[in-house]
């Protein structure tokens, strides 16, 4: 049964870093404001147990009762993403390696390797210490789990705690050298393995190595992700029973299968800094001046799309959860460069995730530092304690959601459009041109559909994520479950295979047959060559547009017709009529024309939108957001919908909310 929830905002608290006195005024400041969710504790480790043995939570205690006292429900982050110098110092091994074979310090964050079992036991203990003493506590909302897994690229570490976990991980999956051997075409260069302990990493070789090795050392540094997540959900269940569970996920970031996490925990999360990342959002110069103060229309929104799927692995379809665990207040320290925020796009980068369901909008962070490392990034009050700007944002929030009873309501998507983390791995293991990016990929593809004004679901690629739908998008699927494969063949949908689908198996060979290999099911042809292609040289296509960087020569088989064909003569867009093939990389004028015609055909709703407009439903709420620096008109998108907040003139940065008629 579908259920609907509240949605409310949220901030991060570091009560450690101010003095005890403050707290008070902190905590009604926050109630005033309108934040219900107050997220604590997740890099105090050294507070909470200042020597190995000697535990000091009284300060911690205080924190909740003052946070509590104003009514304010706490998120309990588990430390262990900072683990204190004397844990350190007691097993420096427990720190990770990277790729060039130099142990990574202490003096930030993250200095621990997922794979080293002692560290796991120390997190154990840490997490079962806070969960029975917090866990049945009546401000205690939520939990999270460490802080960002993998940031700072700790994923991989290379090792001697990982080395050791790798050769056992797979002696289980393989049983015999020789079974992998096979598996991974060791006979090439001579590369084959008389035992499992005769592997070594896949790091420090003269040049590159078997994409197999690596594919499978991604494999396993991603199920070291998942175990060490499980052991804190475990525990923290045992004692905290009634409590969900969530971790704050980044984006951008795939070195780790997000779904496969998401299946331990209750709610997914992600912090989202728009800004932050549109310098690697986009190559387009133009675009990124016109959004310099919003940040990409569509990057921040594909995020809210792929960790609500999260949301959905453990609670199913109808009932996922998913929060903005770190939402921008204003300039952050860490990117290229750090502008402020346009007026208008801290209020707009909420309601884009409460369009999209998010139950939570949590803002990093309350109170700028006038310390440390993060000291040029702002929060809700300036380093002296006084309100800036996103305070009164946060204000004004909190009266549009209380005023309009604002709950997650999104239903499912006529439209699919398939995430896959393996794929993600897999072409950047052996990219075939140095710019080809799975994330970009799909992408350009996601972007497209917003341009048509579609609220669409990314799914992970399953067989009951594809089903019931009108148009299915699989872009660079790099092999084929069955299920989705059988889910595929089942269905009446409109569906578009993008670029690389298809074109290896599970052991990263050449699909069986030329790619796209079992996709020939769908739709018979096959794959002679690809191409990459440098930055300067794009390929034309007859009936316009382009395909940037990649593209495929395909030989067509009964009953397929080319749509479209490069301006050299050669077929770029197949289709048998209701499966569709597109055999390159497009550019965006080519991947709005191919997916507005695939809406036809698949009798979804599209819209005729201006280049800054983007609108997202939720429930019967139709949500339209403007992130240009021009007015616009949108009152043919309104119609006589009943107005909640907002102008059918939208100005720049801002957000229209009406009731759907």
């Amino acid at each position: 049964m579908k259920t609907t929830r509240k949605q409310t905002l949220g901030v991060c608290y570091y009560p450690e870093h101010w003095p005890q006195e403050r707290w008070t005024d902190d905590a009604r400041m926050m109630a005033e404001a309108g934040i219900t969710h107050v997220r604590i504790g997740e890099f105090a480790w050294s507070r909470l147990e200042p020597d190995p043995g000697r535990t000091d939570f009284e300060w911690l205690d205080r924190a909740f009762e003052t946070l509590h006292a104003n009514g304010l429900n706490v998120v309990l982050g588990t430390p262990t993403a900072t683990p204190p110098k004397w844990l350190v110092d007691s097993m420096p091994d427990m720190l990770a390696v990277g790729r060039d074979g130099k142990t990574r310090g202490f003096g930030s964050r993250r200095h621990y390797c997922f794979s080293h079992q002692g560290y796991r036991r120390e997190c154990a203990r840490i997490v079962t210490l806070l969960a029975k003493r917090y866990g049945r506590h009546p401000a205690l909302a939520a939990w999270q789990t460490d802080n960002e897994y993998g940031c700072h690229d700790t994923v991989e570490s290379y090792s001697a705690a990982a080395l050791s976990g790798f050769r056992d991980w797979l002696g289980q999956k393989y049983q015999s050298p020789d079974a992998l051997n096979r598996a991974w075409g060791n006979v090439f260069w001579s590369m084959e393995y008389r035992s499992f302990e005769e592997v070594e990493l896949p790091n420090l070789a003269v040049t590159e190595v078997n994409p197999a090795h690596a594919m499978d050392f991604q494999r396993y540094s991603s199920d070291q992700v998942i175990a060490f997540n499980r052991i804190q959900t475990e525990i923290i269940r045992e004692h905290s029973p009634e409590i969900p569970i969530a971790h704050n996920f980044m984006g951008r970031f795939v070195a780790f299968d997000h779904y496969d996490v998401s299946a331990d925990l209750d709610i997914a999360s992600w912090d989202a800094y728009p800004i932050g990342f549109l310098d690697r959002d986009t190559k387009d110069e133009d675009n990124k001046q016109r959004y310099l103060g919003v940040g990409d229309p569509d990057n921040q929104a594909l995020h809210h799309d792929l960790y609500r799927a999260c949301g959905q692995v453990r609670n199913g379809e109808a009932d996922g959860r998913w929060w903005v665990m770190e939402q921008q207040p204003g300039p952050v320290n860490w990117a290229p460069w750090n502008p402020a925020p346009s007026p208008g796009a801290v209020r707009l980068w909420a309601w884009e995730a409460f369009a999209a369901g998010a139950e939570v909008v949590s803002y990093f962070r309350w109170r700028q530092p006038s310390f440390a490392q993060e000291q040029m990034h702002e929060a809700l009050l300036l380093p002296d304690g006084e309100p800036n700007e996103a305070y009164s944002v946060c204000k004004q929030v909190a009266g549009e959601l209380d005023a309009i009873g604002a709950v997650a309501d999104p239903a499912r998507s006529d439209v699919a459009l398939v995430f896959d983390y393996e794929s993600a791995w897999a072409w950047a293991i052996q990219p075939q041109g140095r710019d080809f990016d799975y994330f970009d990929l799909v992408l350009r593809f996601y972007r497209a559909l917003r341009q048509h004004g579609v609220s669409v679901d990314v799914v992970p690629p399953s067989g009951e994520a594809v089903t019931g739908r009108k148009l299915v998008i699989v872009p660079g699927l790099f092999s084929a479950p069955g299920e989705v494969l059988e889910a595929l063949a089942d269905s009446d949908a409109a569906i578009l295979l993008g670029p690389r689908t298809g074109s290896k198996n599970d052991d990263f060979r050449i699909a069986e047959g030329l790619p796209p290999g079992p996709f020939r099911k769908l739709i018979d042809m096959k794959i002679r060559r690809v191409e990459s292609l440098p930055p300067f040289v794009d390929v034309p296509l007859a009936e316009g547009g382009r395909f940037n960087g990649w593209r495929e020569f395909v030989m067509p088989g009964e009953g397929v017709k080319a749509v479209r064909m490069s301006k050299d003569g050669y077929a770029a867009h197949l289709t048998n009529g209701r499966i569709h093939y597109l055999a390159g990389r497009p550019d965006e004028e080519t991947a709005k024309a191919v997916v507005g015609e695939l809406l036809r055909q698949a009798g979804v709703e599209a819209l005729d939108l201006h280049r800054d407009i983007r609108v997202r439903d939720n429930g019967g709420v139709r949500y339209v957001f403007n992130y240009g620096p021009d007015s616009v008109d949108v009152s043919g998108i309104a119609g006589e919908g009943e107005i909640l907040f907002g102008e059918t003139v939208l100005a720049p940065r801002a957000v229209l909310a009406f009731r759907r008629r």
